[in-house]
């Protein structure tokens, strides 16, 4: 059985099937970032009610914390974790760029010093394969570098060769025979060092590709038209992933330009900073205007929050510091995210995406709780 199969397209975005040993992932898909091996706030009960076909580990973190080894002893991370559906992790490369304070970046990998205690560790390509192989995952992402744009030409050519020789170093690594290898293409906002990045990848074979190095200081509308242009000349066989980003409408975006998989912290995060994701926008529950209102935090919404609870009382929960108001957030969110890309999936096979797009661009700007 084939890993990908595209079914249906509508303009340049693309429904399609990912198969994988855990189970099918239909895409246009968002994964719930799960980075230490649990999506916060939501047991793993909460991501099935939600649906959740996929999730994302932190290939850095569960290095550190409990370790690869004791998780591989334990099963791997579907059984540690208690999750039977697939898992995506990265690789570890984007801790190159966050946390570019406290690592030391050499042809060999990354030496980085533990944010919890300050220890030291190298991970080099190698090693980000063999620590995925022992998580277990469904989908591996290859070790890269991401430098933080705006970067020069020569500075960004100069990663994404790296990049690539790492992810030569990655292939040669073999993996548990159930996993499924994607290449990340590098090269900032300049296309021909992207393309150049994807040539060289696609002459590696990957099981995927995705795209790495946006969302990280480039203005939004340059991701936007960079992906509209570029996406379309990725390979129509394999799925596409943009890594990390972001926004409701930078995910409707990206699956207007052809991109297939989507991941993101926002969702969680901006839940337990009390701000709701809904079809009219951003609600930032904490604002006085919603401490008499009765009605559900997102009208439209058939979550069972919205089904149940009012905002007033969600703004009570949050303010006198109850767990519940980020875990009934948290769960809303993650719910629109779903729908959000279901809806976007059912539209394609009636070809009419773009009706579908305009009208969830429309609402979602109106900005109706500002």
């Amino acid at each position: 059985m084939n890993f990908f199969t595209l079914e249906a397209k509508s303009g340049n975005a693309r429904a399609g099937r990912i198969v994988t040993s855990h189970g099918v992932i239909e895409t246009p898909i968002f994964m719930p970032v799960g980075t230490r091996g649990t999506v916060k706030a939501l047991e793993q009960e909460d991501l099935e009610a939600l649906a959740a076909q996929i999730i994302l580990g932190n290939t850095y973190h569960l290095y550190l914390k409990p370790g690869h080894e004791l998780i591989e002893r334990l099963g791997g991370l579907h059984k540690f974790m208690s999750w039977d559906r697939p898992i995506l992790t990265d690789s570890g490369g984007y801790q190159v760029f966050s946390l570019s304070d406290i690592n030391k970046l050499t042809e060999e990998g990354v030496t980085f010093q533990s944010h919890i205690d300050g220890s030291k560790h190298l991970i080099t390509p190698e090693k980000s394969m063999q620590i995925q192989r022992a998580l277990g995952s469904d989908i591996v992402m290859a070790f890269d570098e991401c430098p933080k744009l705006p970067a020069s030409k020569e500075t960004l050519h100069k990663s994404m060769k790296l990049t690539e020789r790492w992810a030569k170093r990655c292939k040669s690594v073999e993996l548990k025979s159930h996993q499924h290898l994607f290449g990340i293409i590098q090269g900032g906002l300049f296309e021909d060092l992207r393309t150049e990045s994807m040539q060289g990848l696609i002459e590696l074979g990957f099981d995927g590709y995705a795209l790495g190095g946006l969302s990280v200081g480039e203005k939004n509308e340059e991701m936007v038209a960079f992906c509209a242009s570029f996406v379309p000349t990725m390979p129509e066989n394999k799925p596409r992933y943009l890594m990390g980003v972001g926004k409701p409408l930078d995910v409707m975006n990206g699956i207007k330009a052809g991109l297939d998989m989507f991941d993101c912290v926002l969702p969680t995060r901006n839940a337990r900073n009390g701000q709701f994701l809904t079809h009219h926008g951003p609600l930032n529950i904490k604002k006085a205007r919603f401490l008499e209102d009765s009605g559900a935090p997102d009208p439209e919404c058939k979550c069972r929050v919205c089904q149940r609870y009012s905002r007033a009382y969600i703004r009570h929960l949050f303010n006198v510091g109850e767990y519940l108001a980020g875990q009934l957030i948290t769960f809303h969110n993650i719910y629109f995210y779903l729908n959000m890309v279901k809806e976007a999936r059912e539209a394609i096979f009636q070809d009419g995406f773009d009706d579908y797009y305009t009208k969830f661009y429309n609402n979602y700007t109106s900005n109706r709780w500002e």
